[in-house]
């Protein structure tokens, strides 16, 4: 893109019609990351089972690309195994987006810093045994 504030038709597409938006109630596989006081927000909530991604859903508070990286995010991880899902990259949310400004690409690494960190705590949910669960 020559524009630095030019979006694609997928990226505005994303932002007009977010897909996957809201919380899968009681999912230990949700994070959140980015700033609320300096900038943007994505919370990623993720169901998993037999370890697939069966349902992905987002909450952003931010700009354009922010809701649109969240939105296509979703869509890239549900259906895959969660070794599949964690090594999505903000590159292949870039592509899939059909770019983004540079002074933007942070929203993509936001995105995949949240599926990561869903996944993260998905696994940590599994490993506790039930006696650590009553423990805590």
């Amino acid at each position: 893109m020559t524009d630095s504030l030019r979006y694609s038709d997928t990226v505005m597409d994303h932002y007009r019609n977010p897909r996957n938006v809201g919380e899968i109630a009681g999912s230990p596989a949700v994070a959140q990351v980015g700033d609320p006081a300096t900038g943007d927000v994505l919370k990623i909530s993720l169901k998993i089972v037999d370890g697939v991604v069966v349902q992905a859903l987002f909450k952003s508070f931010g700009c354009t690309a922010a809701i649109a990286s969240g939105s296509i995010a979703t869509t890239l991880v549900a259906g895959k195994t969660i070794e599949e899902a964690g090594r999505l990259t903000n590159q292949e949310v870039v592509r899939a987006l059909g770019g983004l400004p540079e002074s933007k690409i942070q929203c993509s690494v936001l995105a995949q810093q949240a599926i990561q960190e869903a996944l993260r705590r998905h696994r940590a949910a599994l490993a506790m045994t039930p006696e650590v669960a009553r423990c805590r």
